[in-house]
C-alpha cells in the first residue's frame, strides 16, 4: 500500500472541523496531518511539513480570509492541492478563487457532490468547481430572482452602508438605489432594508468582501 495523502484541516467552527475530518478518516487514501482554526495557522503548517492536500473555510473570524491564505499556499508549493470551502451561497467567490489558481471550490450546504467525492477529483488532477451557484428561498422568492444590480446592493445593505454611499459607490442615482431596494422588498416579501440585509446576512445569500477581507491577523 502507498503512502497515504496527507491532508490539511482549516476551519474556525469546530464543529466544521469535525466534519471534514470524519470525510478524510473515511477514506484509507487519506491522512490528517494537521486539524486547525486559522488559515494563517494552515499556511505556516505548510511552509514546514509535507503536505498533499487543503480544505479551507473561506470565512474566518480570526485572522486573513481562507482565500487570501490559500492564494498563498499555492504561491508558495503550487503541488499542494487546495479546496476552498463554504457554508454560504455566495457565488463571488467562484472567480476569484479560479483566478489565485485554487484547484477546487465546494459549497458545504449546496454542492451535489460530497466533500470525499471532490477530494479524490482533486487529487486526481482534476479542478472541481459548482456547474452553477446556489439558489436559497430568500422571503418569497429565490436568489436567482435578483439581479445582478440588485444583489450587489444587497451585499453593501448587509454593511448597513446608507443609500447615499450606494449610490456614490455605483456611480447611479439615489432614486436608483431605491427603486431596486424597492423591487428587492417587493419580490422577497420584507417589510424595509433592515429585514433585506438581516436575513441576507443570516443565510448567508451574500456576503460582503470587506466581512471577508476585514480581519486583523491573529497573533496566536
Amino acid at each position: 500500500m502507498g503512502e497515504k495523502i496527507k491532508v490539511v484541516i482549516a476551519d474556525d467552527q469546530y464543529v466544521a472541523r469535525g466534519f471534514f475530518e470524519m470525510y478524510v478518516k473515511m477514506s484509507s487514501e487519506y491522512e490528517l496531518a494537521a486539524s486547525l482554526a486559522t488559515a494563517e495557522q494552515a499556511v505556516n503548517y505548510c511552509r514546514g511539513n509535507p503536505v498533499d492536500l487543503v480544505i479551507m473555510d473561506v470565512m474566518m473570524k480570526r485572522g486573513l480570509d481562507g482565500l487570501t491564505c490559500a492564494e498563498t499556499i499555492k504561491n508558495n508549493d503550487p503541488k499542494i492541492r487546495v479546496i476552498l470551502a463554504t457554508s454560504t451561497a455566495e457565488y463571488q467567490w467562484i472567480e476569484k478563487a479560479k483566478k489565485a489558481k485554487i484547484d477546487s471550490f465546494w459549497f458545504k450546504e449546496y454542492d451535489e457532490s460530497s466533500l470525499l467525492e471532490v477530494m479524490d477529483r482533486t487529487m486526481r488532477g482534476e479542478s472541481v468547481y459548482p456547474g452553477e451557484a446556489p439558489d436559497p428561498e430568500f422571503g418569497d422568492t429565490m436568489k436567482s430572482a435578483l439581479t445582478e444590480r440588485e444583489l450587489e446592493i444587497l451585499r453593501e445593505l448587509t454593511t448597513n452602508r446608507s443609500n447615499e454611499e450606494i449610490a456614490e459607490k455605483y456611480g447611479i442615482s439615489l432614486n436608483t438605489v431605491k427603486r431596486h431596494v424597492q423591487n428587492m422588498l417587493n419580490k422577497t416579501g420584507y417589510v424595509n432594508r433592515l429585514e433585506l440585509a438581516v436575513n441576507a446576512k443570516a443565510l448567508g445569500l451574500v456576503v460582503h468582501e470587506d466581512d471577508r477581507t476585514d480581519r486583523k491577523c491573529d497573533k496566536t
